[in-house]
């Protein structure tokens, strides 16, 4: 089977969020019948409602064990769960079964103690919307986009092969690499802002009890850098707590940083510090030019 030759005649995606609904409604025309098993009875209606998929069940069992792709589109450590605890015992042989979990190295050493049979392989597209739920979905949203694809010891010749041709389906751009690989990139460009934009609001936050003023002058940059504190704190929570040793070292580094502009700030050493600010203002420009478009 090559990438270009994606086709599944039963594909279960389980969780239908923002995520799973988008990667039902993008593999519509690569899958004869699309299974959605989601706990939410309102989020199951809306997706046989408008289509997004064929079937919708809370029954994990009975959504996957006839099915030749499954997808697990839920929260890292409920996916952790269920491959440590259950669906091992509900898939066929060849089955491929992916997740999209935002973590690789412990879902991927879960998947590694699947039965053997089972074409387990760790995926992570990286999109997304400021939107949740089904009502956000959007065939478009892995186009173009990036989707990292980590092996595990259930990842065998043909399970890559199926896993690249699903990406090739949705229209995203594969990146195989190594899980521990995975999270400290993902750690380096995602985890810590994260962290850094929430210390920020926290610390506007104790300006302003002394000061609203703090509110109400706040515009574009500290729009742009809090961002992301306003973030799904379960959804964060599950990613933090399974990569806390990458986040750490990097947080480390951060405080060195920061220990450095104020040291120069704080000695007015306004030629170094503006020396020292150049360089990265040159690598976010490159950064921009290169990659962000």
């Amino acid at each position: 089977m090559s990438p270009g030759n994606f086709h599944v005649r039963h594909l279960a995606v389980v969780g239908l969020g923002l995520m799973g609904g988008s990667m039902a409604l993008a593999l519509r025309l690569f899958a004869d019948t699309i299974t959605g098993v989601d706990p939410n009875p309102e989020t199951q209606a809306y997706a046989l409602e408008h289509q997004i998929v064929d079937c919708a069940t809370d029954d994990l069992q009975a959504g996957v064990n006839n099915a030749d792709a499954v997808i697990l589109c839920a929260p890292v450590r409920t996916v952790i769960q269920l491959v440590r605890n259950r669906i091992g015992a509900y898939l066929r042989s060849n089955t491929l079964l992916i997740d999209i979990g935002s973590t690789k190295q412990d879902i991927c050493e879960a998947m590694g103690r699947l039965p053997i049979g089972i074409h387990a392989i760790g995926g992570h597209p990286m999109t997304g919307k400021e939107n949740s739920g089904i009502q956000a979905s959007d065939a478009a949203l892995y186009k173009d986009r990036p989707f990292v694809l980590c092996v595990t010891r259930r990842t065998t010749p043909a399970t890559r092969l199926r896993a690249l041709g699903l990406v090739e389906a949705l229209g995203a751009i594969p990146f195989e690499m190594e899980a521990q690989r995975h999270d400290r990139v993902v750690a380096t460009i995602s985890h810590l802002p994260y962290l850094l934009s929430a210390a920020l609001v926290a610390t506007a936050a104790t300006e302003a009890d002394e000061d609203e003023a703090v509110w109400q002058l706040a515009a574009g940059g500290f729009r742009d850098m809090s961002r992301l504190a306003g973030s799904d704190i379960q959804m964060m929570g599950d990613i933090l707590s399974t990569n806390t040793q990458a986040i750490a070292v990097l947080l480390a580094q951060f405080r060195v940083q920061m220990a450095m502009l104020e040291k120069m700030l704080i000695a007015h050493d306004d030629e170094k510090l503006a020396e020292s600010l150049k360089p990265v203002r040159q690598q976010r420009i490159d950064w921009a030019d290169k990659y962000s478009k």
